[in-house]
């Protein structure tokens, strides 16, 4: 278990804006930060972090915390999980309280954790075996010195060698404890019936180990060094519960910060790819490995950016795949360049031969835009035919029709219509020709079934109702959290001043009123708040930052920033009156609407308790008495508005 004092000083130190930036790309908005949110599909950015409170509010999805809740969110990280991250990341020790676990603990592992445990086990052997055993330093080291790699690349990846033994690491992993049965579900090692003490899925290959966003193991790649094996040059991890290849992308850990940096993403094929970039000093690359690119790798390239050049080698298998991703791309917003290397070369080849400046001019000045690229190798292939020209323009078209923004679609088509010298409204017309066809091919059923003619049936109008006392309660903590040691000026019964925070006020109410709160969370707020009074302590906003509870992290973020914090209104010249300017008043209104919706609550409660049988008198006598005070209260809210 991690000590108080290591989560204290892991609180301390960590920004949220540090790493919620390596997620998603944060501009500037006043004394905050916002991008676009990471859990949910929009256009216009409702996400806000803030640097001063150390927070974060998704206003899409209503999700909020510090950064530690994030990374749980983001990373589906358990607390520890995510305080460990945070940790290695800041540099920070991890101190723990050593105790012995016991049985029941240890069986409470989830096979997810195992998954990820067996994972880190299995990349510090294939390391291990890479740089200390005779057979890994003559064999896979000597692969990637041949391949130019410095030492520290190497170990900047955590590339490694799997050994010859046919079951090398699986009698590591059995004598360490792990079962069959998590090495067969990790992909790791096979059990075939005629092999009881198993194989090694890697053996006799350089390792590259695949990373999550993150950086924990996923996953691997693997390379045979032999040519005269008949079997597939590489080899990767099968999917597992942690491992979905189609969400992966290669580098991204090792790229993100570049990316993010350079606003723009070098999307390649293969490993080696992305590792000889890396080493001639050009970072912001990843590589879809193992998978025709996907929808959900283009969401992780778009957190960090909508820039991307997509770097093939300048073979027609390269070219094809080229196509395939220019439209995926475009269909997500992204704005795209493509570059094919000289025949014979790839990224991989195209670094080691030149140095970094001319590896980063040439992409720069040789990337086309999806247009000249697809125009220049489609009406290569057509030559003269009229025929087949038309059909590459409406090849072409075809891609424009993936733009969702109109205006950039529009801009495109005057394009296509300058170079090929064809009238913008006929090209418009197969703009819209192809965009029917995109939507038809998206709504269609994959299959039909008969359906059975629908009885006739009163069906219910849908609705909810929202619970009133609640509402306000919420106001109350809210109110307490944000403005808790803000100094109200009052006035008692026979008119002398006196002053009073705004905990205290609230908190007077509730305890003269004796109302109960409601919610669990607010439960445990409320009585952290009064525990502070004993101790001559007002703990407001402040005080719960460090709190290590991510719900009331989430409650915090939740009464900190703001909604209207998403946009700048100054620039409409629309300005709004601080909440520090209304605070006496928010809290005398939401004081007696909070009293008011509790007596409605007791009102309800005691006419639920009416019996046909007893005597109901003493309980008629508390709802008049109480609905009189309602009334009263009614009155004394409408004076008010």
């Amino acid at each position: 278990m991690i000590t108080k004092e290591t989560i204290d000083k892991i609180f301390s130190t960590i920004r949220v804006e540090e790493i919620v930036g390596e997620y998603v790309q944060l501009k500037r908005a006043g004394s905050n930060f916002k991008g676009l949110s990471p859990f949910h599909e929009e256009k216009s950015p409702s996400f806000v972090v803030s640097p001063s409170k150390q927070i974060w509010k998704d206003f899409s999805t209503g999700k909020g915390g510090t950064a530690i809740s994030f990374l749980m969110e983001i990373e589906n990280f358990t607390y520890p999980e995510a305080l460990r991250h945070a940790a290695k990341k800041y540099g920070i020790e991890i101190e723990e309280n050593v105790r012995e676990y016991s049985e029941e603990e240890k069986q409470s592992q989830t096979e997810r954790d195992l998954l990820y445990k067996i994972h880190e086990v299995a990349n510090d052997f294939f390391q291990q075996q890479l740089w200390e055993s005779e057979e890994g330093k003559m064999i896979g080291f000597s692969y990637f010195k041949e391949r130019e790699l410095r030492d520290d690349i190497i170990k900047k990846f955590q590339l490694g060698y799997s050994p010859e033994k046919k079951n090398a690491f699986t009698e590591f992993a059995l004598e360490k404890a792990y079962s069959k049965e998590i090495l067969e579900k990790s992909g790791l090692s096979i059990f075939p019936e005629n092999t009881p003490s198993g194989i090694d899925r890697f053996r006799d290959r350089v390792i590259f180990p695949i990373h999550s966003f993150s950086g924990r193991v996923l996953g691997f790649g693997a390379r045979i060094l032999k040519n005269n094996v008949k079997t597939a040059k590489y080899l990767n991890s099968p999917e597992t519960e942690i491992y979905h290849k189609s969400n992966v992308l290669y580098g991204l850990n090792q790229s993100k910060q570049s990316i993010s940096r350079k606003n723009l993403c070098l999307l390649v094929e293969g490993y080696m790819d992305v590792v000889s970039l890396h080493q001639s000093g050009i970072e912001n690359v990843v590589a879809s490995s193992g998978t025709s690119l996907t929808t959900e790798q283009i969401k992780l390239i778009k957190r960090l950016t909508e820039n991307v050049t997509i770097l093939f080698d300048g073979d027609n298998a390269g070219i094809k795949a080229s196509f395939r991703s220019i439209d995926m791309l475009l269909s997500e917003g992204m704005n795209i360049r493509v570059l094919l290397f000289p025949d014979g070369d790839d990224p991989d080849s195209f670094a080691r031969k030149h140095p970094q400046e001319f590896v980063e001019n040439f992409i720069d000045k040789e990337a086309k835009d999806f247009i000249d690229f697809k125009a220049e190798i489609l009406l290569k292939d057509a030559g003269n035919d009229p025929i087949r020209k038309a059909e590459s323009i409406r090849d072409i078209v075809k891609s424009v029709a993936f733009v969702q923004n109109a205006l950039k679609r529009e801009v495109y088509l005057k394009e296509v219509s300058s170079k090929f010298g064809l009238s913008e409204q006929s090209l418009f017309n197969e703009l819209q020709i192809q965009t029917n066809v995109t939507q038809q091919q998206e709504s269609k059923p994959r299959f039909e079934e008969k359906k059975a003619t629908p009885k006739l049936e009163i069906v219910q109008e849908a609705g909810f109702s929202v619970n009133p006392l609640l509402v306000q309660e919420e106001k109350l903590v809210d109110l307490m959290l944000k403005y808790g040691d803000f100094v109200l000026d009052r006035k008692d019964a026979e008119g002398n001043d006196y002053k009073i925070t705004v905990i205290e006020e609230i908190l007077n109410h509730l305890d003269e009123d004796d109302c109960e709160i409601q919610l669990d969370i607010n439960k445990k707020i409320v009585s952290e708040i009064k525990e502070g009074i004993l101790q001559n302590e007002l703990r407001s906003g402040n005080f719960f930052f460090d709190f290590m509870d991510e719900e009331v992290s989430g409650k915090l973020a939740n009464a900190l920033i703001e909604n209207y914090h998403t946009s700048n209104w100054n620039k409409y010249n629309i300005y709004f009156s601080s909440e520090e300017e209304v605070v006496p008043k928010l809290v005398s209104d939401i004081v007696l609407r909070h009293k008011r919706e509790y007596i409605v609550k007791l009102i309800n409660d005691l006419k639920k308790s009416l019996s046909n049988e007893d005597d109901n008198t003493e309980i008629y006598q508390k709802i008049i008495l109480l609905t009189q005070l309602k009334n009263k209260l009614d009155s004394e809210l409408f004076r008010i508005l």
